[in-house]
């Protein structure tokens, strides 16, 4: 989980911010994405994919990931903003946030199949298996979506605290229940929102 930041490391690179994010597939709310930096020396303490840990195990390392990193950013953007530049560009600009919310110094980045021109990055495919930092991200970013969807799933009758807004069969079955909120993307998967409202 380390081999690409050792790599970049031993060329010079000595901040190395590995940025992921939560939230580009689901219908409602928004995009988060964190950016994490740690020190050189730091020894590997994540090894799956955020995605296949429990939840229990994401707010241990999310703890451990705070105490450990020397830095960690987060950038959100709601879905009123996605539906205004895509989910792509929103994606992007949650991840600028994140970098600027490192609040230091940064030389290389680390992405996750995002392209980041004109910073100096590498853009892996599936980084989130590879690298510490990418890893670390993704569980900061998910952790935070989730309990920002939870808080959501008290305001509106939708069960956002179990589907997070993702097109699950529930989500589905209350959209059409109780249609849309103010957090459901406009843009997105409009065929199947349009379904269900009628």
């Amino acid at each position: 989980m380390l081999e690409i930041e050792k790599s970049l490391w031993d060329k010079g690179y000595s901040k190395i911010a590995g940025i992921d994010e939560a939230g580009r597939g689901p219908l409602a709310g928004p995009v988060v994405a964190a950016a994490v930096i740690f020190p050189e020396g730091i020894k590997p303490f994540i090894f799956k994919d955020s995605k296949k840990l429990s939840f229990n195990r994401r707010e241990e390392l999310f703890s451990q990931i705070k105490q450990k990193a020397a830095a960690v950013g987060v950038g959100i953007v709601d879905s009123s903003v996605i539906d205004r530049i895509n989910i792509y560009n929103a994606t992007k600009l949650a991840m600028e946030r994140a970098l600027e919310d490192l609040k230091v110094d940064y030389d290389y980045l680390i992405t996750d199949y995002i392209k980041f021109d004109p910073y100096p990055h590498i853009s892996l495919k599936k980084a989130d298996e590879k690298s510490l930092s990418v890893a670390a991200a993704s569980i900061i970013a998910k952790v935070i979506r989730d309990r920002i969807m939870t808080e959501f799933g008290k305001v509106f009758p939708h069960s956002f605290e179990k589907h997070k807004g993702y097109p699950t069969k529930l989500h589905k079955q209350e959209i059409k229940k109780f249609g849309l909120t103010p957090i459901h993307r406009r843009s997105f998967n409009l065929s199947i929102q349009y379904k269900l409202e009628l």
